[in-house]
C-alpha cells in the first residue's frame, strides 16, 4: 500500500535521536506540577499568603513569612484526599474513586528577639512538605479512531533496515548502543507484527523487504485499487502513583516590625510510576501474512504495555520579603528559583498480538535505566493583604510560572537541545491568581474560605492537535491539562497556644488524554489519535494540630 513512500524514507530520519530519548519535553512537564498543599489554615485561604506569612507553609511560598512570627510554632498536617476520575467523549465513558492519606506537612519555627533600636527580629524554620502528588487513575474504551498506532510508529522506523529489528542468536536489537539504532517502539512494533516491511521486486522480479513499513491501518490512495478501509476501536488504562516533597530550611527575620526578609533552601524528592496500557481492535487492517514476507487484509488486536519509574533528587532557593507600610495592609514579593533536579529513569514496554492471519504471539522490550537532569519552573509570587475592622482579613495573590523556561540536560549536564526546543514550543507560562478570607467570629473561634484558579501550562498549538507531539520509552501516549480551579474553606479554633484547624478543598481540572500523538500519514493527510477527556473532581479533608509559644 505505500509502495510510492519507498522515495520518502529519509524523511523521518531526523526523528530518530527524539525517540530513543529515556526523557521529554512531556516528563518535564509531568514532574514540574505541583498543588495546593500545605496546613489546614493555608489551604482554607486556598494558598493567599504571600503577604501574610505567619504560617508554616510559608516556608515553601515565601520565606519572609517566618519573619512575621513573634513566637515559636511545630505543628502536623493530615490530608485526606477522595479523588474521582470521569472519562468521556469515547463510546464507553468509566469513573473510579478512590481515597487515600498523606501527610502534608510537618515543622518548626523558633524567633529571637534580638531588640535594639530596630526591634528586631530572627527566626529560623524547618519543615517537610508534600508539594503533590502523581496518584492518579483513569480509563476508557471503544475510542473512535482514524488511524492506527502503528502507522504512526512507521513513521518513526522508515529507512530502518530490517536486519537492525530483527533478533538473531548473536543480535538484539534492544542492545544495539550505536548512533544510529532504531527506538525501541520500532523494535517492538516490528516483532509485534504492528508493522510490517513493504515488499518490492528486484531486476529478477523476486521479492525483497524494503526499508519502508506498513502500519495496520489502511486506506484508499490516488493511483491505488479501491479497498476496504480498515475500521476498528481503541481502549487505554493509565495508573500513576508517586509524590514530590521538599524539606525546606529557612531564615527569616524583621525590622521594626515593618520589614520582613526570609530565604530558603529546599532539598526535594520525587518518585513517579506510571502503567500505561493500550490496545487496537481492528477490520480489514494490514496484517503481516502468515509467511516470511507481506500482508494481507485480515482483523486483528494488539495491546501495549509501559511501565515507567522516575525517581530524583533536587535543590532550590527561595527569597521574599513582606512590607507592612501600616497595621492594616501587607505586601509581599517571592521568587523561586528552579528546582535543580538530578533524575533517573527506568522503563519496560510489551506486546500481546493475534491476528486472523494466524500470527499471535507477545513480545516485550528490556529494560532501559538513563540519567538526566532537569530545572524545573521559576516562579514569581506577588501578595496584598488587608487587615479589616480588626476580625477580617483578604488576602490576594498572583503567581507567574515559567513553564516554557523549563530545561533538560543529559547526565553530565549538557542541554538537550531538541526536546528543549519540544519545552518551548508546547509550553507556556502560567499564571495563577489564589484569593483568601478569614474572620475572626470570636478570639478563638476563626472562620476561612477561599479560591484559586491556575491557566493552563499547554500552549494552543500542542492543544488543539496541530503539532507532533514526542515522548519517551515506547510509550506514545500523553495528557495534556487544562485550567485547574481550588475552591475552599475551613474552621480555626486557638486556646492558651494550642491550635487546630480543619479545610475542605475541593479541585476541578479537565483534561485530553492521547493516544498517541498527531501525524501526517502516507496518504498525506493529518490523522489525530484517539483521544478522551479526562475530568477530575477531588476533594480534601485537611486537619492541622499545632503549638505557639
Amino acid at each position: 500500500m505505500k509502495t510510492n513512500r519507498i522515495l520518502l524514507l529519509m524523511a523521518s530520519a531526523s526523528l530518530l535521536p527524539v525517540s530513543l530519548a529515556a526523557q521529554s519535553a512531556i516528563d518535564a512537564y509531568n514532574l514540574s506540577q505541583n498543588e495546593l498543599r500545605g496546613t489546614a489554615r493555608f489551604m482554607s485561604m486556598a494558598g493567599a499568603f504571600t503577604a501574610l506569612g505567619g504560617d508554616l507553609s510559608t516556608l515553601n511560598q515565601n520565606p519572609a513569612g517566618i519573619g512575621v512570627y513573634r513566637g515559636s510554632d511545630i505543628g502536623f498536617t493530615l490530608d485526606i484526599n477522595m479523588m474521582n476520575a470521569k472519562t468521556s467523549a469515547i463510546g464507553a465513558p468509566y469513573a473510579k474513586s478512590q481515597t487515600h492519606a498523606d501527610v502534608n506537612n510537618f515543622g518548626y519555627v523558633g524567633t529571637y528577639n534580638i531588640g535594639g533600636s530596630t526591634a528586631a527580629t530572627f527566626s529560623w524554620g524547618a519543615s517537610y512538605s508534600r508539594l503533590g502528588s502523581f496518584r492518579r487513575s483513569y480509563q476508557g474504551g471503544n475510542m473512535a479512531m482514524q488511524t492506527s498506532l502503528s502507522n504512526y510508529i512507521t513513521t518513526l522506523t522508515d529507512g530502518t533496515s530490517v536486519d537492525d529489528l530483527k533478533f538473531s542468536d548473536r543480535f538484539n536489537p534492544y542492545q544495539n548502543w550505536s548512533p544510529d539504532a532504531p527506538n525501541w517502539l520500532s523494535i517492538l512494533a516490528y516483532n509485534s507484527g504492528m508493522i510490517s516491511p513493504v515488499v518490492a521486486l528486484d531486476a529478477n522480479n523476486d521479492p525483497y523487504e524494503t526499508s519502508s513499513y506498513d502500519g495496520l491501518w489502511q486506506y484508499p490512495v490516488n493511483g491505488q485499487p479501491q479497498i476496504t478501509p480498515t475500521t476498528g476501536s481503541a481502549a487505554f488504562k493509565v495508573n500513576e502513583e508517586g509524590y514530590i516533597d521538599e524539606y525546606a530550611i529557612d531564615f527569616g527575620g524583621s525590622v521594626a516590625n515593618v520589614f520582613y526578609w526570609g530565604i530558603g533552601l529546599g532539598i526535594t524528592d520525587l518518585s513517579f510510576t506510571q502503567n500505561a496500557y493500550y490496545s487496537e481492535d481492528l477490520s480489514h487492517a494490514n496484517v503481516p501474512a502468515n509467511s516470511d514476507m507481506g500482508v494481507v487484509e485480515g482483523n486483528g488486536y494488539f495491546s501495549l504495555g509501559n511501565w515507567k519509574h522516575i525517581s530524583g533528587t533536587g535543590v532550590n532557593a527561595k527569597f521574599g520579603i513582606i512590607l507592612k507600610p501600616v497595621n492594616e495592609l501587607r505586601i509581599g514579593l517571592a521568587v523561586h528559583t528552579p528546582t535543580y533536579w538530578s533524575v533517573t529513569t527506568n522503563y519496560q514496554g510489551d506486546t500481546n498480538f493475534g491476528y486472523s492471519s494466524g500470527v499471535k504471539g507477545s513480545e516485550y522490550t528490556d529494560e532501559a535505566a538513563y540519567d538526566w537532569k532537569l530545572n524545573s519552573p521559576w516562579k514569581l509570587q506577588a501578595g496584598i493583604a488587608g487587615v479589616i475592622g480588626g476580625r477580617g482579613i483578604l488576602s490576594v495573590d498572583y503567581e507567574y510560572q515559567g513553564f516554557n523556561s523549563m530545561k533538560t540536560k543529559n547526565s553530565h549536564g549538557d542541554d538537550y537541545d531538541y526536546f528543549n526546543d519540544d519545552i518551548s514550543a508546547y509550553f507556556k507560562s502560567t499564571n495563577t491568581i489564589r484569593i483568601g478570607g478569614e474572620y475572626r467570629v470570636t478570639p478563638q473561634f476563626s472562620v476561612r474560605a477561599g479560591y484559586a484558579y491556575q491557566t493552563s501550562a499547554v500552549k494552543d498549538e500542542a492543544a488543539d492537535n496541530s503539532l507532533e507531539i514526542y515522548t519517551s520509552g515506547t510509550n506514545p501516549a500523553y495528557t495534556f491539562d487544562s485550567d485547574t480551579q481550588y475552591i475552599t474553606c475551613g474552621l480555626g479554633y486557638r486556646i492558651s497556644g494550642f491550635y487546630i484547624d480543619a479545610a475542605y478543598v475541593h479541585k476541578h481540572r479537565t483534561s485530553t488524554y492521547h493516544a498517541f500523538t498527531p501525524f501526517k500519514d502516507y496518504d498525506g493527510y493529518w490523522y489525530d489519535g484517539p483521544q478522551a477527556k479526562v475530568t477530575d473532581n477531588n476533594s480534601q479533608l485537611v486537619f492541622t494540630v499545632g503549638y505557639k509559644f
